[in-house]
């Protein structure tokens, strides 16, 4: 799946001169997070997210940036940007500019690493820089019930259960003691022998349980901790 098949087409989006209390008027009525800025051509130029509007003198949430004398000029430009976007009162004023954006090719998986290695919570959708939608982690959430929902439910026998787990093992490179053994008898698996740490054997039963056609998982596993020797 990618970013089409999830995304909000039909997307609120603000000019730059939007006001600052329109934009947070808009933000509580419809219940959203975030605006893209777009320009008269409908191309994507910022975001005002809550976060751009939390730092703020009508709500006492303004932080003084000042410093002790003598300044540098690194700070002094710091500090008004900072109070431009504390005291602004427009879009372009508060907005967010260097905008985190994914075309609507990307794959979803791309798309869900990116919002963790960056904590956002939702990318503008942007081909040849006119804004096309927005993808945020619900959508995310509501791809997942879809794909359950939609994809086709194979059964696999043992023998099948059975190989599919040993690639799932050798993919991720879980360490299993030589002389463990899985066993697959009537759907179900059975997890014999010693594992490396906690952490994998619970990943192993997890892969075990989520094959089409498992019934259940028996887990027999014993942690192979390293002993620690003292002089």
């Amino acid at each position: 799946m990618r970013a089409a098949d999830i995304m909000t087409e039909r997307v609120l989006r603000v000019r730059p001169e939007t006001s600052v209390l329109d934009i947070a008027t808009t933000l509580s009525e419809r219940g959203i997070s975030a605006l893209p800025v777009v320009d008269a051509e409908d191309r994507l130029v910022g975001i005002v997210t809550e976060g751009d509007l939390m730092r703020r003198p009508e709500i006492g949430t303004d932080v003084s940036q000042r410093t002790a004398e003598p300044d540098s000029l690194l700070e002094r430009l710091s500090r008004a940007v900072a109070y431009v976007k504390a005291h602004g009162t427009t879009a372009a004023d508060v907005m967010t500019r260097n905008v985190v954006t994914v075309t609507s090719d990307m794959p979803l998986s791309k798309i869900a690493e990116l919002m963790a290695s960056r904590n956002i919570k939702r990318v503008p959708v942007v081909d040849e820089g006119n804004l096309v939608g927005i993808v945020s982690r619900l959508d995310l959430v509501r791809a997942l019930l879809v794909q359950d929902l939609t994809a086709p439910k194979e059964e696999l026998d043992d023998k099948a259960i059975e190989a599919r787990l040993t690639a799932e093992i050798a993919k991720h490179g879980w360490r299993l003691d030589p002389s463990s053994k899985i066993v697959v008898f009537e759907n179900v698996v059975h997890l014999f022998g010693k594992i490396a740490s906690r952490e994998e054997r619970r990943a192993l039963a997890t892969a075990a349980m989520i094959i089409s056609g498992v019934r259940s998982v028996q887990d027999h596993l014993e942690i192979d901790e390293p002993r620690m020797e003292y002089p």
